[in-house]
């Protein structure tokens, strides 16, 4: 279960952040079938697996949190593997309640701020953004949402076959390149957080230009996310994916670059939504 949540969040086969915090979480179960003859085999164990898991995505704040969290729980606390293997069992249901109540009460605070008549622009995939929009559709809110396509990996589309499925949303989907276009008529950006540190968020690519464009246009920024994707320690590392998904044939003397996040310093956010609260 390990092996393969790992070579999962490697492909990013799982395109939300939070969710692959709770299967990183959730496979470390695998750790109660194995047998160990003391509890120092047992934390020695953990603590490669958890690193291996933390390391598969080493740009994701949400994961790095909750594999600390699981270590700092269990490390040096059980005085037989018996009570460690309960420990653990007890800890990741705990972490992935935390992760999955703090999803929910962030998109629950986004959604009180989003009112009847909106007209909001999404880019890529986020469960929060998506479960911000449904709560605030479920309270009454009539909404009309743009969705980027997102490539290269055209995530948008996800995001636009959900938003379809939803009742009082009228979705729309439009081409990177035509955000200018589309935010002439909105009300609001709204945006996942993939992680906030030291003064700089963290996106999908394709978020700085859109934050840009929106300030220029005086469209307000949210982005909206679990508030342990806010960490203060923690080194970034960017993700660069297979040249084939921008160009499926190579063409010679051309280097093709193909980033998986943007950098947008956190200043040009005008509203950053948590379950902590709301910071403007």
């Amino acid at each position: 279960m390990i092996d393969e949540t790992v070579a999962e969040i490697r492909a990013m086969r799982t395109h939300s952040t939070s969710a692959v915090a709770v299967k990183a979480t959730e496979s470390l179960a695998e750790l109660l079938d194995r047998d160990y003859r003391t509890v120092d085999g047992f934390e020695r164990d953990l603590e490669h697996n958890a690193g291996v898991l933390r390391r598969s995505n080493p740009s994701h704040a949400a994961l790095h949190n909750a594999m600390r969290e699981v270590e700092r729980t269990i490390v040096g606390e059980p005085t037989s593997v018996d009570d460690a293997k309960q420990l653990l069992e007890e800890t990741i249901e705990r972490v992935v309640d935390d992760i999955e109540t703090s999803k929910a009460a962030a998109a629950a605070n986004a959604a009180e701020r989003i009112t009847d008549g909106e007209t909001l622009l999404v880019h890529d995939y986020s469960t929060t953004v998506l479960e911000s929009i449904e709560a605030a559709a479920m309270g009454g809110a009539h909404l009309t949402v743009y969705v980027t396509e997102a490539r290269p990996r055209t995530l948008g589309r996800k995001t636009a076959r959900a938003l379809a499925g939803m009742d009082r949303v009228d979705a729309h989907m439009v081409v990177d390149s035509a955000m200018g276009y589309a935010l002439r008529d909105c009300d609001r950006v709204l945006l996942g957080i993939t992680c906030i540190t030291g003064g700089t968020y963290y996106n999908r690519i394709g978020t700085f230009p859109l934050v840009v464009t929106a300030r220029e246009l005086g469209v307000p920024v949210t982005a909206v996310g679990s508030g342990a994707k806010t960490i203060e320690e923690f080194r970034f590392e960017n993700e660069f994916r297979d040249a084939v998904e921008v160009m499926r044939e190579p063409v010679e003397g051309v280097t093709i670059e193909n980033p998986s996040y943007d950098a947008t310093p956190v200043g040009m956010i005008d509203t950053v939504i948590t379950d902590d609260g709301v910071q403007n």
